[in-house]
């Protein structure tokens, strides 16, 4: 007898004396273990419960560092766009969805607008009696050699919008020596004309963003004082320069002479906002004084709201309001006629520096807490309620809108020292801006809406391209020679 037969047929007789609970435990053993089973001479691995996209997946990330993960994730962004519009493209030719357009799958608008149609089933077999006429601007001329429909063309033919890149790199970093590391002082500010002022220690400079030029406008140091905040009017002609002790006084840009000099304040006067013709001054004496610069400066309004130094002042775009910050963890909202504030809000743990009114939203204000507080907070002043708030990780030092878009910039201290774009109302980042090694203490937006520069206690001013998608070749390429040199 055949030793191989022999032994099966010992196999199979050994199989039939076992117990029925034996037999039906190894059956379902056998059943749960496929490997323990011998199915002829092939071994078939069960692949039902692998799933070997999402296994692929891992395996690429587990062979990259985190470095090359990061740069995968920036291309995937890029790339994500010809995806979405490939897999529109097998829609159309293949289920005849008649998609025509694709929207930008980074909105929250993610899913094609798919026109409703009847039912039918996937492969569908027609003769077209009657050829469609032609038509040049939205049909697929009949002698096209081309295989896909005129669905995909319109597809393909879809303007599409190009991907928002901002560049982490200043394209210009100035050198300002003595611009004071302290959260409380408003030292540089950009005018309607192109000028920017700074105030470094004891003198104001004026640097052109047109020609590089650096002038010096006023020297505080013969009176024993410094700068301590400075602001433009809105037209670019007048900045007022707040001082150490109290004073406020105008200059004159273009003449580079001092109109007037206002008292008023027992202590520095850290915060500055025109409104038209008349000047806000907030000081450290917990008053805010609103002045006509016309009439003599006995004609004054005196706000007396906050507990502590007021550190933050701006006006609304309808010149209507008047938000103001203190150190007291307060944001006050002043109209022009009373002497009370008309509203109040105690949701910030921290001083309040960073005000911005939104310029495309009517009463929308924004407000910002410092190291203790570190969020944001949106308010709706015309019903006086809270809309929405966001913690950013670190101190908020300046607050500014977009001109162009529903976007505002953040600027940043202890402990992150970075610069933050946001989107409106999603609040979601566009982009974070690192490169000042102190906080990023002062805010200014170029008239034009497209640039911003900030200022450090690191000493030095850097220009950002934020809100803009080109740059200007002039520009970049003009000699910077502001205060001493270049780094």
């Amino acid at each position: 007898m055949d030793q191989e037969y022999e032994r099966r047929l010992l196999r199979q007789i050994n199989h039939q004396n076992l117990p029925s609970e034996a037999r039906l435990t190894k059956c379902i053993s056998a059943t749960y273990s496929p490997v323990s089973v011998k199915s002829g001479d092939r071994f078939i691995p069960t692949r039902a419960g692998s799933n070997w996209s999402i296994n692929f997946h891992y395996a690429n990330e587990n062979c990259r560092s985190p470095s090359q993960n990061h740069k995968a994730k920036d291309t995937t962004s890029d790339s994500s766009k010809d995806a979405v519009t490939y897999a529109a493209l097998l829609r159309n030719e293949l289920l005849g969805s008649g998609i025509e357009t694709v929207q930008d799958p980074h909105t929250d608008e993610r899913r094609h607008a798919v026109p409703s149609q009847d039912s039918h089933s996937l492969f569908k077999y027609a003769v077209h009696t009657k050829r469609v006429p032609f038509h040049s601007d939205n049909e697929v001329s009949p002698y096209s050699l081309s295989p896909l429909s005129n669905k995909s063309h319109k597809l393909l033919r879809s303007p599409r919008k190009p991907a928002r890149k901002i560049s982490k790199i200043p394209f210009k970093v100035l050198d300002a020596p003595e611009l004071q590391d302290d959260f409380y002082l408003n030292l540089v500010d950009w005018s309607a004309g192109n000028l920017l002022s700074v105030g470094l220690g004891a003198c104001v400079y004026l640097w052109s963003a047109c020609t590089s030029q650096v002038t010096r406008l006023c020297d505080l140091s013969v009176d024993g004082d410094s700068v301590t905040s400075v602001c433009w009017n809105e037209r670019g002609s007048l900045v007022a320069v707040g001082t150490h002790k109290g004073y406020v006084q105008i200059w004159d840009a273009s003449g580079g002479r001092k109109l007037t000099s206002l008292e008023g304040h027992s202590a520095r006067v850290g915060a500055l906002a025109w409104n038209g013709e008349q000047l806000s001054s907030g000081s450290r004496d917990r008053v805010i004084l609103q002045r006509d610069v016309r009439t003599p400066p006995s004609a004054e309004r005196r706000l007396q709201g906050h507990r502590q130094e007021v550190c933050g002042l701006k006006w609304s775009p309808d010149h209507q309001h008047l938000a103001s910050g203190g150190n007291d963890n307060k944001l006050l909202v002043w109209n022009s006629s009373s002497l009370l504030p008309m509203q109040q809000y105690s949701d910030h743990l921290a001083a309040v520096k960073a005000i911005a009114w939104s310029p495309h939203q009517h009463g929308l204000l924004v407000s910002g807490g410092g190291t203790a507080d570190r969020c944001l907070r949106f308010w709706n002043t015309l019903t006086g309620q809270a809309l929405q708030s966001t913690d950013t990780g670190s101190q908020v030092c300046n607050l500014a809108w977009s001109k162009h878009a529903n976007e505002l910039v953040s600027t940043h201290g202890y402990s992150q020292n970075q610069i933050l774009v946001w989107k409106y109302p999603s609040l979601t980042q566009v982009a974070k801006l690192t490169g000042h090694s102190y906080r990023v203490l002062y805010l200014a937006v170029s008239p034009d809406g497209e640039a911003i520069v900030t200022g450090a206690g690191d000493e030095t001013l850097r220009f950002w391209n934020v809100f803009s998608k080109t740059r200007c070749t002039k520009e970049s390429k003009s000699v910077l020679n502001l205060f001493t040199r270049i780094r």
